[in-house]
């Protein structure tokens, strides 16, 4: 079984370790953890990472450890951030830890040998008294180590408060902590997190005097210079309620072919070999894209589940074309309903509207006249079929999947009437 560095090297998602973290790994498994503090109730796709350095840990053969920030979070890190963030009602953080830790079990297994944990560092932080922090982990640390550190050092124009200040010493007591109650020996973060993870490395040693070991992976820009993860209407979470399936298939699909390969190493689990024979296929149709589908179908599956991938790939074949829409289930067509202009009526109400009814309904026509003269020019379509009348009705037995009918205007403005 390869270890760690030899599954994650080749897929360039080291960006730094610690000295001797590779003699250590020849040593056998290890234990390691990645921290998630919860500023919000969805983790997004720049975390993916960070959770995928935890599956390959388990890959490997180590424990991977999930700590969610119930307690950090009421401090906020600074790392990589301009201003203070605001501070979040306990409440508020407790809300968000469960709905992250639901987020993060479908990433790696809790069974087996080395089955994954998840710890919340509320449990030990939120009850340790300052006197106590102070006196056994505050003098470890000059405050010209903490000056030191590029989470502080760019904040000292704005300014940084001592809560901010103080965050790399509690981050450092969750590394020394987990130490001695997990057997952890290994902090994995972004690149930004290189100043807390070490401080953590540093207080084990110095109270221990054992070593434990720190890797980074680097932080993600696209090809175009924007940051990863973020699109004209934010971030791309990964609760469906903020993000929906469809629109997270899609941020995958539209992939730029400059990034497609990179991001293919970093977010599935496909072999060097596998991801090489998908360029080389793309290189010879590059219009079929078959590695941003192919990246697109494996994360969105394991984000989403793969039934719910299958439909959300069969929406997109509806909308741009190549699919029998008869053969069309609801669960597909449940999907368009959250992409596309949707009304919902009851058969009472079917039966007495004409198509130019639901046309207008559902706003792909201003008015009736302009109903008539879009079905003159042959411009309107029902349930894939060109509408003849404006003054026709959708009769039950031509629903899709018993219960939809399907508007199109144009080839590419759809609308959606759900009958229920």
């Amino acid at each position: 079984m390869q270890n760690l560095l030899e599954a994650l090297v080749p897929r360039s998602l080291v960006h730094d370790q610690t000295p001797g973290l590779q003699a250590r790994l020849a040593q056998g498994p290890i234990t390691g953890y990645v921290g998630f503090d919860p500023t919000a109730d969805s983790l997004h796709v720049g975390h993916l990472l960070a959770v995928m350095s935890l599956a390959w840990l388990q890959r490997c053969g180590g424990t991977p450890i999930i700590v969610v920030g119930g307690g950090t979070g009421m401090v906020g890190d600074p790392s990589g951030k301009r201003s203070e963030r605001p501070v979040l009602s306990v409440e508020e953080i407790d809300r968000n830890v469960a709905a992250i830790r639901a987020q993060l079990e479908r990433f790696v297994s809790f069974e087996g040998q080395n089955a994954a944990r998840v710890r919340n560092n509320a449990d030990w932080l939120r009850s340790i008294g300052l006197m106590e922090f102070l006196r056994d982990v505050g003098k470890h640390f000059t405050v010209n180590y903490m000056l030191a550190k590029d989470s502080v050092k760019g904040r000292m124009e704005s300014g940084i408060s001592f809560t901010e200040f103080s965050y790399q010493l509690i981050q450092a007591y969750d590394f020394w902590h987990l130490f001695h109650a997990e057997q952890c020996e290994l902090q994995m973060g972004g690149s930004d997190q290189w100043g807390n993870i070490t401080a953590g490395a540093e207080l084990v040693s110095r109270k221990d005097a054992a070593s434990v070991h720190g890797l980074t992976f680097p932080l993600l820009t696209t090809a175009s210079g924007t940051k990863f993860g973020k699109t004209e209407g934010g971030a791309v979470w990964l609760d469906p309620a903020r993000t929906s399936p469809y629109k997270f298939f899609q941020f995958w699909l539209n992939t730029d072919d400059r990034d497609v390969e990179r991001l293919l190493k970093f977010f599935t689990f496909l072999s060097l070999d596998e991801i090489a024979a998908l360029l080389a296929e793309q290189a010879r149709d590059p219009g079929k894209r078959p590695a941003q589908r192919r990246l697109a179908e494996d994360v969105t599956s394991r984000v989403h589940g793969p039934d719910t991938t299958r439909s959300v790939i069969e929406a997109s074949r509806i909308l741009f074309g190549g699919t029998d829409l008869r053969a069309a289930g609801a669960e597909v067509l449940d999907v368009l309903a959250g992409e596309i202009p949707s009304a919902t009526v009851t058969g009472d109400e079917l039966a007495a509207l004409t198509a130019a009814d639901l046309l207008v309904k559902v706003g792909l026509a201003a008015s009736k006249g302009e109903v008539r003269r879009g079905v003159a020019q042959r411009g309107f379509s029902l349930n894939g079929a060109v509408l003849e009348s404006g003054d026709a009705k959708v009769a039950p037995g031509e629903l899709l999947a018993g219960g939809y009918a399907l508007l199109q205007k144009g080839k590419r403005n759809y609308a959606l009437v759900k009958v229920g």
